[in-house]
């Protein structure tokens, strides 16, 4: 075979791949912020079967100091959590899916009336019909004594 120009390269020692895992630590140590301060997210959807209020309990951190939660309670804090149990058509002006966009309209388009003759169209018998039950009956019972 001719020569490319191709060099293999020999495999790297234990200092080289030390150099490179401190050189990735550091990189990632630059981007990464410490978060000590937390709260709901309320940008999160919640769970549209939950009709009363859902606040699940998470213990503290167990060497921090916690006063009365009770006390804590601020009133964001408490129209965060009363607006995450609403129904979506109380949260927002339209369907945010296309899911969403079945059952959207509750109300019905039209009253209901069932007086209207237009709309309601009830079954009634007639001669004919009362004529033909009875010659279908005795259809089958003939058919079926045989």
């Amino acid at each position: 075979m001719a020569a490319t120009g191709h060099r293999e390269k020999p495999p790297r020692d234990e200092v080289s791949l030390n150099a490179i895992h401190r050189e990735t630590i550091r990189k990632e140590n630059r981007s990464q912020k410490l978060v000590t301060e937390y709260s709901i997210n309320p940008h999160r959807k919640s769970n549209v079967s939950c009709s009363h209020l859902c606040v699940h309990a998470v213990t503290g951190k167990p060497m921090a100091w916690h006063e009365n939660q009770a006390e804590s309670a601020d009133e964001n804090f408490l129209t965060i959590i009363h607006h995450t149990a609403l129904e979506p058509t109380k949260k927002y002006t339209e369907p945010q899916t296309t899911s969403q966009e079945i059952g959207w309209m509750t109300q019905p388009l039209i009253s209901v009336d069932r007086t209207d003759r237009r709309l309601n169209h009830h079954r009634h018998k007639t001669e004919i019909t009362t004529y033909m039950e009875a010659a279908w009956r005795m259809k089958e019972q003939s058919v079926n004594l045989q």
